[in-house]
């Protein structure tokens, strides 16, 4: 069984408004507009800072049937608490994701990777300094690592 990421009397935010954007736990109930936005902008995401960095070769096409597999399995790892995956919205319109997990690099302990949608880049850098301010204040993390914006 997978251990928890945060401590058991960490609040994990379950909603949070940015400047044009908010975030909300990804769950099935994303699951068309969520496919919808990442699979119109694979090579936009693919050149995000932090993206390319990402095990496997995420984005690669895929049905909307594995989608939804992909964001049970975020959903699960949200209820365990074993890592954080957020939609980023603009009233329904899904602009983007923010994963949060345990780092692989050392002495990190966490690794944040956002993407947003290719027709919203210019949403970006907003959502990287937002999130950059949120986790440094909010998670119980000593060392993150969120991949820089310009």
């Amino acid at each position: 069984m997978d251990e928890p990421f945060v401590p058991p009397d960490f609040e994990v935010p379950l909603t949070l408004g940015g400047s044009g954007f908010r975030l909300e736990p990804l769950g099935p109930e994303h699951n068309e507009r969520d496919h919808e936005a990442w699979m119109s902008s694979i090579d936009h995401i693919r050149s995000t800072p932090g993206v390319d960095k990402w095990d496997g070769e995420w984005p690669v096409p895929m049905s909307l049937e594995d989608n939804l597999g992909d964001l049970v399995r975020h959903a699960g790892d949200f209820e365990r608490r074993t890592g954080f995956t957020y939609s980023i919205l603009d009233g329904d319109e899904v602009i983007g994701c923010l994963y949060i997990y345990p780092s692989k690099r050392e002495g990190q302990d966490a690794e944040i990777a956002s993407w947003v949608r290719a027709s919203r880049a210019d949403m970006d850098i907003p959502v990287w300094h937002f999130v950059s301010d949120w986790i440094e204040r909010i998670w119980p993390f000593s060392n993150p690592h969120y991949a820089s914006r310009g």
